[in-house]
């Protein structure tokens, strides 16, 4: 049988797995990592211990599994690395995707006809070498695959793969060329740049790991979460994590620019092979776990988030009660900066557990707030909504998105997709499995069918967008800000 290592480094932790032709994941390791936040907005992680760990738990997977003949590479994307090809040593920090330090480089570069997102890597980049003291054409630029493929090749490699170059802000719409006018602009040097390669592909000996097996594939993580749920020439999935990304499958016909879509999605590239690139769009809410995590941790209305299912499912309603989740704001298809989370409709007689339901549901109703954006984005309307991230272990949560969005939910066997995407990708890659077996791997472990009928499920979207609109421009000057 023919396996691959995975390696799936996320936003706060590295994982690593056998995955085998069946699409079995097994010998997981997994490590948090070191992130720090000098100042508000600002995320950084440690890259050479990001490389460490991921070599650690890789050897450990690949003895226990007993070795592996190729290698995925799955990553979070836009976190920037800066480092010295002649030392391999970083300059600085790497600036976790969610990092905020270049917001008003953003807006002052609208002035010169560039629109740059701070999550993005462009401004990252740029501040990472200005911070350094260096030339740019002395350093060189890495995203976290790119990092993680010059360490198992011991910097023989220098790539990025088309999923990850597509959202740094510095390519062609065309996604297989930088943009050497955004490099001149943000006095980076085309020297810096990686080579833009396929997402599948053969990209060098993983010679720091025993066997030296090849390295097949390298792509973003919510791709590979879709394809890990194997939405191979349609479909749909979230991963409810901290936040929570749709990732749409769409066509080969690539957007005319990198930019957001009216819908309030994004175009990304979700794989690439023989120079031919699969597309798709993507959806964010910006807060859909981490609301979870702060009814335990800040408002201690629980001790673990396991016991929101039961709690919500202890009354048969909010009595009311609606909660719009938006600690950072709201992303698609609003795209509210300014927004913030709200309770509305609270009275002497609500409770903890209605609270908690009207969480889980105003989480649930941003899920279907996605599904709309994307719906009306491709004009395409979905018989099947898939889903992992740890959300998706509740029973509560998963029934109220399938009545809020009308659609059969259902539940990825593996928590963690991304990892078991990146594995299979890697054995398409090279030739053990054809895109139709992994089509024919769908097994969910739960299916959920919508329970409201329409009209019941429009008048509780009625309500909802009626909240949301009280939670809107709490900030205004923050609303107003657009990237």
């Amino acid at each position: 049988m023919v396996k691959a290592l995975a390696i799936d480094i996320g936003t706060s932790s590295v994982r690593t797995a056998i995955v085998d032709t069946f699409g079995a994941v097994s010998h997981v390791h997994q490590r948090r990592f070191t992130i720090s936040a000098p100042s508000p907005g600002e995320i950084e992680l440690d890259a050479v211990e990001i490389a460490e760990f991921t070599l650690e738990l890789a050897r450990q997977t690949l003895y226990e599994g007993g070795g592996c003949d190729v290698v995925g590479i799955t990553n979070q994307r836009a976190t920037t690395i800066v480092f010295d090809p002649l030392t391999g040593r970083p300059v600085g920090p790497a600036l976790g995707w969610q990092d905020l330090r270049t917001v008003i480089d953003c807006l002052v570069l609208q002035g010169d006809g560039l629109r740059l997102a701070p999550n993005q890597s462009a401004t990252k980049a740029r501040w990472l070498v200005a911070q350094s003291g260096r030339a740019p054409s002395e350093l060189r630029f890495a995203t976290i695959e790119t990092w993680i493929a010059w360490h198992l090749t011991r910097g023989m490699t220098h790539i990025t793969d088309r999923s990850n170059a597509a959202i740094t802000g510095l390519v062609l719409a065309s996604v297989d060329a930088w943009d050497e006018r955004i490099l001149e602009v943000l006095d980076l040097d085309l020297a810096m740049m990686p080579r833009i390669v396929d997402t599948m592909g053969s990209f060098g000996a993983a010679v720091a790991l025993e066997g030296s097996p090849q390295i097949t594939a390298l792509v973003g993580d919510q791709p590979a979460s879709l394809f890990g749920q194997s939405c191979i020439t349609s479909g749909a999935k979230i991963t409810f994590g901290t936040g929570a990304m749709l990732d749409m499958v769409r066509g080969t016909v690539g957007p005319v620019e990198m930019t957001r879509f009216t819908s309030g999605c994004f175009p990304v590239i979700l794989r690439s092979q023989d120079e031919v690139a699969t597309w798709g769009i993507e959806g964010i809410v910006l807060s859909a776990g981490a609301c979870i995590d702060w009814l335990r941790d800040d408002l201690g209305l629980i001790t673990d988030v396991a016991e929101t299912n039961a709690l919500a499912a202890s009354v048969d309603s909010s009595d009311g009660v609606e909660f719009v989740p938006a600690h950072s704001g709201l992303g698609t298809p609003y795209w509210d900066f300014g927004a913030r989370s709200g309770f509305f409709g609270i009275t002497r007689g609500s409770t903890k557990a209605h609270l908690v339901r009207a969480v889980l549901e105003g989480i649930a109703q941003r899920g279907a707030d996605l599904v709309d954006a994307a719906e009306l984005e491709t004009g395409t309307r979905l018989s099947e909504l898939r889903i992992d991230g740890g959300m998706s272990d509740n029973d509560f949560f998963v029934a109220r998105l399938a009545d809020f969005t009308g659609l059969r939910v259902t539940v990825s066997p593996e928590r963690e997709a991304t990892t078991r995407g990146a594995g299979l990708m890697a054995l398409v890659s090279a030739g053990a499995l054809d895109f139709d077996d992994v089509e024919r791997m769908w097994s969910p472990t739960k299916v959920f069918e919508p329970t409201l009928s329409a009209p019941q499920r429009q008048e509780s979207r009625d309500h909802w967008f009626a909240s949301v609109q009280r939670a809107a421009r709490t900030i205004p000057e923050l609303s107003d800000v657009q990237f």
